[in-house]
């Protein structure tokens, strides 16, 4: 059975004077939960009387932890999930804090996050950001109910494929745009856990032969979106961060290309400005203040989110 992420803290951290504790991390081993002790305690305090032999059995049958206690921690903020929805990745943190970092540089952002799920980025990021207006956008209508119950009241949730679903007044007028894309290679699903190839959506893991399919698209979609000196943001594997900045600097329209990688050794994200001296749809002499220009502004913006220019 696949267990909770590597980058949850090891089960053996947790202690186990509770009876109950040790009767639940007995059977969850037999069934192969590395993270037991760790399981045992979340679902203890997930349950009350009889509602816990049923959700200890159906972890030994294999449905995933978060999908059963209807929610998932990262960075210290408990979000909604449920079945048939992408659980949300500790990895993700590295783009969060960038998101709200370059969110921070703004007054009254627009944010947007893409292939949202259940929105961990926009809702974190509404969480942390005074002022910022937050929408959010995913093909699956399943997430996003729970995408509504994280995100802040106001926020735009939209049901559509890509940012097809985005409202026309949005163009050109996008600050942030964050987005946790499907990234891996369709050769690649099997090798991935059980628990995702099982109970997650393969939408929302594979995206073509090199897993790239939909970070293409964001980068050819997002300049009619973002307003001069947007930031796009995007998460991905390390390996495939050459091919993803090549396409960005292809594109006359981002003037500033990096990436950074994340603690894990893994994860990378990566960061691409929009041209500031080239006005979207949005009029030119609409262009707010707040967004940073200029070589000193970028450099600013890098200090910050750590990301280093390619």
């Amino acid at each position: 059975m696949t267990t909770m992420p590597p980058d949850h803290p090891a089960d053996q951290q947790v202690p186990t004077a509770d009876p109950r504790v040790r009767v639940l991390v007995a059977r969850l081993r037999r069934a192969g939960c590395v993270f037991a002790e760790q399981e045992a305690r979340i679902l203890l305090e997930a349950s009350a009387g009889a509602e816990l032999e049923q959700l200890c059995a159906r972890r030994e049958a294999g449905e995933a932890l978060e999908h059963l206690v209807g929610c998932v921690e990262i960075g210290g903020e408990l979000l909604a999930v449920g079945p048939g929805c992408f659980v949300p990745r500790q990895r993700t943190l590295a783009l969060i804090d960038a998101a709200v970092q370059e969110a921070r540089l703004r007054r009254s952002p627009v944010m947007v996050e893409a292939y949202c799920g259940v929105a961990p980025i926009a809702a974190l990021v509404g969480r942390r950001v005074p002022g910022v207006r937050v929408h959010a956008t995913d093909r699956d209508e399943r997430p996003l109910v729970h995408a509504r119950t994280n995100l802040p009241a106001g926020a735009g949730v939209h049901h559509g494929s890509g940012l097809d679903a985005l409202p026309a007044q949005l163009a050109g007028a996008v600050d942030l745009l964050a987005a946790v894309p499907p990234y891996v290679p369709s050769g690649q699903l099997e090798l991935m856990p059980r628990d995702a190839r099982e109970q997650e959506p393969e939408t929302a893991l594979v995206a073509g032969e090199d897993g790239l399919d939909e970070v293409r698209r964001l980068l050819r979609e997002a300049p009619r979106w973002l307003a001069p000196g947007g930031v796009l943001l995007l998460e991905m594997h390390r390996d495939q961060v050459p091919i993803v900045l090549a396409q960005a600097r292809d594109q006359e329209c981002f003037d500033a290309v990096g990436h950074q990688v994340a603690g894990d050794g893994e994860t990378a994200v990566v960061r691409v400005r929009r041209d500031a001296g080239k006005p979207g749809r949005r009029d030119a002499g609409k262009q707010r203040a707040a967004v940073p220009e200029g070589t000193a502004a970028l450099q600013r913006v890098e200090r910050a989110t750590g990301i280093e220019p390619a």
